[in-house]
């Protein structure tokens, strides 16, 4: 009896245990599906190939010409999805994917271009609207029209007022820039754009300004400028300090060649030079203001010791000029006819050539292979007679050599320290004067300081003062052009450039 009640028991639960379980059964996934738009914001123009993706991660689709899209057998719950297009920005819409239902988004979206700040409107800080006495290179500047991350590019356009020729400068990525070889005495007009590639450029206002005349430039001398001697023309100092120096300078040779030595003949209004073209150097003539460019030499070219200490001259009023090619002297016609080797040394180089208006007179100054074992002498090239000699069998640097215009006085410079070396540095070289007819050399005092070098000297116009560089002995210092003047019965000097030599005073 007991066994069969258990028996029961057992069957009765094992009943409700299966009837309990029918009731709760374990789920399968369910899915919903997702459908859409995607246009661009504003005007709602459907997109294709939009990039459809979502999280959590499910299937990425592609929309279709329409702009439609859909993604089937999305497991329900909650996602981000994403609409991606180049040149739009990346969009987001959530969505609740429920259950055999079909959930709808759209997607707008906006060109990239649309979040994206125009550049600022440039302004003009140098030249400033109505300069003047701009010289013939400048350096242009402006405000920085930088109003995002975008990269700024920049054009300016200048217009000569005289010509109306318009020159435009494009792909400048500072808010500066050089330009060079303006017109002289010329209006000028310039404006600066600003493109960053994205939104339409912007222009700065227009500024005008006013570049320097040479009329009244009576000085000439050299720069040097990015590796290369430059040629520029100057006017008087307006005093001794530094502000009052390098009066309306006016650049008149490019800074991309190496052009030095200007020589001016007023006669015929032209400056000679001597400009480096490839492994040579030959004499070149040009206007007062920089145009006019004509090449002079060609089958001898301007040679011997250092072309930097190389000189010649001007003579017949301008029609010839002489030059030197080693132990040769030549003379030859201004436009470049007519060569002719007129004087010839043994072995000696000769480095400077200084005539005058009176005579046939010339003087040469000579130097071996080094610089050194030096002679100043005056010839006649008609006779290749040797008239006197000015300096010779003294040791150390002769230079600066020039010759005054009645053919009585020949000025040079001497380094007195005597030494010689491989650098050709000069240690405390002099000005000098020498009197032909009392054979006599008198020093210059241009109250010198200990430790500088005084080189390049050459009379004035007038042959009252002279012009001559000063600068340290190091070889390396700045350079600055003076010219010597009577003050109170005493000499003094008065500097003029900065920064300058090679001073030619016409």
């Amino acid at each position: 009896m007991k066994n069969y009640i258990l028996n029961c028991f057992l069957a009765a639960s094992m009943v409700l245990l299966v009837t309990s379980c029918s009731e709760e059964p374990i789920e399968d996934n369910v899915f919903g599906t997702l459908t859409g738009k995607v246009v661009t914001k504003g005007d709602n123009t459907p997109l294709a190939n939009v990039k459809i993706s979502s999280s959590p991660v499910s299937t990425t689709v592609f929309s279709d010409e329409q702009g439609n899209f859909v993604i089937e057998n999305i497991q329900i719950g909650e996602y981000s999805f994403q609409a991606e297009l180049t040149e739009f920005q990346t969009a987001f819409e959530a969505a609740n994917i429920i259950e055999g239902k079909s959930v709808a988004i759209v997607f707008e979206l906006d060109s990239i271009n649309a979040s994206n700040l125009a550049p600022l409107s440039p302004q003009l800080l140098f030249p400033k609207d109505g300069d003047e006495n701009i010289g013939t290179q400048a350096q242009f500047l402006w405000s920085s029209s930088k109003n995002d991350a975008d990269v700024i590019n920049y054009s300016i356009e200048l217009r000569n007022g005289a010509t109306n020729e318009i020159t435009t400068y494009n792909e400048i990525k500072d808010t500066t820039f050089l330009v060079e070889n303006l017109a002289v005495g010329s209006n000028y007009f310039w404006q600066v754009s600003a493109d960053d590639g994205v939104n339409t450029p912007v222009q700065s206002e227009l500024g005008g300004f006013v570049t320097n005349n040479t009329n009244d430039n009576r000085y000439l001398y050299v720069r040097e400028i990015g590796g290369n001697n430059v040629i520029f023309s100057g006017g008087e100092s307006l005093g001794d300090d530094d502000e009052d120096l390098d009066q309306n300078e006016v650049q008149l040779t490019s800074s991309n060649l190496n052009s030095y030595r200007p020589i001016k003949n007023t006669t015929i209004n032209k400056i000679a030079f001597l400009r480096t073209i490839g492994a040579e150097t030959h004499i070149f003539t040009m206007n007062s203001d920089g145009t006019g460019l004509n090449q002079v030499t060609s089958t001898v070219p301007v040679a011997g010791f250092r072309n930097d200490e190389l000189e010649f001259t001007w003579y017949a009023d301008g029609a010839k000029l002489y030059y030197s090619n080693f132990n040769k002297l030549y003379s030859i016609n201004v436009d470049g006819s007519g060569l002719e080797e007129v004087y010839q040394t043994g072995s000696a180089f000769i480095s400077e050539i200084a005539v005058n208006p009176t005579n046939e007179l010339v003087v040469l100054k000579t130097n071996d292979i080094n610089g050194y074992n030096a002679k100043i002498a005056v010839i006649n090239v008609i006779t290749d007679a040797e008239v006197e000699v000015v300096i010779s069998g003294v040791s150390g640097a002769l230079g600066g050599v020039d010759f005054s215009a009645d053919a009585t006085r020949v000025l040079y410079t001497r380094d007195m320290s005597a030494a010689e070396n491989t650098g050709y540095r000069q240690l405390d070289s002099r000005i000098f004067e020498y009197d032909l007819a009392a054979n006599t050399a008198t020093e210059i005092d241009t109250d010198k300081a200990s430790g500088t070098n005084d080189l390049d000297a050459k009379y004035a116009p007038d042959e009252g003062s002279i012009i001559f560089v000063n600068t340290s002995n190091d070889g390396v210092s700045e350079k600055r052009i003076y010219k010597t003047e009577e003050n109170n019965g005493l000499d003094n000097k008065k500097p003029l450039f900065t920064s300058a030599f090679m001073p030619n005073w016409e």
